[in-house]
C-alpha cells in the first residue's frame, strides 16, 4: 500500500473541500472517506480526511495523489488556503488500534488508521478482505473517468452523503440514486480458476462485465446485472454470481 498524504490549511480549508466533494467532511472527531468526481459524475480520486489541529489531512493512493494536488490547486481560486504534500505516512490494521487512530469509515471489518511517520501495516490480508466485504480500491476496481460511486458502493460504505448539499457531479449522483435503478454494480462473486485483473465477463457471447481482484475462490466483478447469471466466465476461469 503506497499512500500520500496532503494538508490543506487556512481559514478557507473546510468550506472548500466540502463544496467538492461527496461526504460531509466537516467533523472534526471522525474521519471521512470521500472521492471527487468529475461533473460528470463519474469518479476521479477517493481518499480518507481527517482533521489535525488547523490542518485537513488528506489520505490519498499515492498514484492519484498527485492529480489531486493539481485538481484541487485549479478549483482554488481565490479561497484562504494552502494544499502540500507532506512527508507524513499511513499506518493500519485490524488488531488493537493504537493511540491517534482511527477506525475505518468504510467498514467495522477493515480496522483502523493512523496517520504518522511510520507507515507500518500488521500484515492483514487486504485483498482478501475487500473481496469479502466488496471494497473497491483506487485504480484497480476504481478506475478514474470510468466508475460511477454508486455503482461502487459508496453508499454502502458511507462515501456518500444525500444531504450535504452540492459538489461536483452531485447531480448526476443523486438523479442515480433517486430516478433509477442501478442495473450495474461491483459484487463479490464465486471464482473458479484465476484470470488477470480487468479480464472481461462473458456469457452467451455477450460481455456482462469485469473480473478484479481475487483472493481464495472469491472475486470483486462489475456486472450488467441483467446479463449475468449460468454460464458465465473470464478468460479461463468461471464465474457466479447470486443476487
Amino acid at each position: 500500500m503506497a499512500r500520500t498524504v496532503l494538508s490543506l490549511t487556512g481559514p478557507d480549508r473546510i468550506d472548500f473541500l466540502q463544496d467538492l466533494v461527496t461526504n460531509d467532511i466537516r467533523d472534526p472527531d471522525r474521519a471521512t472517506w470521500a472521492a471527487l468526481l468529475t461533473p460528470q459524475g463519474k469518479y476521479m480520486v477517493d481518499f480518507f480526511v481527517t482533521h489535525d489541529g488547523e490542518a485537513l489531512l488528506i489520505d490519498v493512493d499515492e498514484s492519484l495523489a498527485q492529480g489531486l494536488l493539481q485538481r484541487l490547486t485549479l478549483y482554488r481560486l481565490r479561497r484562504k488556503l494552502e494544499i502540500e504534500t507532506t512527508e507524513l505516512k499511513v499506518s493500519r490494521g485490524t488488531g488493537p488500534a493504537p493511540e491517534g487512530a482511527y477506525p475505518d469509515p468504510r467498514h467495522p471489518d477493515l480496522g483502523w488508521r493512523r496517520i504518522d511517520r511510520e507507515g507500518t501495516d500488521d500484515g492483514t490480508d487486504w485483498d482478501d478482505l475487500r473481496v469479502r466485504l466488496t471494497v473497491p480500491r483506487s485504480n484497480v476496481e476504481l478506475v478514474p473517468n470510468d466508475s460511477y460511486p454508486l455503482e461502487m458502493g459508496f453508499e454502502r460504505l458511507n462515501g456518500v452523503d444525500f444531504r450535504k448539499g452540492c459538489y461536483v457531479g452531485q447531480e448526476v449522483t443523486a438523479r442515480m440514486k433517486h430516478k433509477t435503478e442501478l442495473k450495474k454494480g461491483l459484487v463479490t462473486v464465486e471464482v473458479d480458476g484465476e484470470a488477470p485483473v480487468g479480464t472481461p465477463i462473458e456469457v452467451g457471447g455477450k460481455v456482462a462485465g469485469t473480473l478484479f481482484t481475487q483472493s481464495n475462490g472469491r472475486g470483486l466483478a462489475w456486472l450488467r446485472f441483467d446479463r449475468s447469471g449460468p454460464g458465465m466466465s473470464a478468460g479461463p476461469a468461471r464465474v457466479s454470481y447470486v443476487a
